[in-house]
């Protein structure tokens, strides 16, 4: 669901609960309801879906190399040790 979606449902079930009175000035209050929630959504620090996706694939990356690299380490500290000891490090 969009921002947009969530935005327009909020206001839709706030302006159901809302006297019949104050209803007749829905623009206005429906003005007010969205600008005090786009505030908050702002003090919230929030990502677009975009910026989210990029995250995403950058940490994949990021971890496959880790793995890579955690094999690297692994193999070298085989090497290393069959070293030590005198037998030959399997290739």
């Amino acid at each position: 669901m969009s921002l947009a979606q969530s935005l327009e449902e909020l206001s839709q079930r706030i302006e159901q609960a809302l006297p019949e009175g104050l209803k007749q000035t829905k623009g206005e209050i429906d003005k007010t309801i969205r600008q005090a929630v786009l505030n908050v959504f702002g003090k919230m620090e929030l990502v677009t879906r975009d910026e989210f996706d990029i995250q995403t694939q950058v940490l994949a990356r990021t971890r496959a190399k880790l793995e890579a690299l955690e094999q690297r380490v692994a193999i070298l500290e085989a090497a290393q040790a069959g070293a030590a000891s005198g037998t030959p490090a399997a290739s």
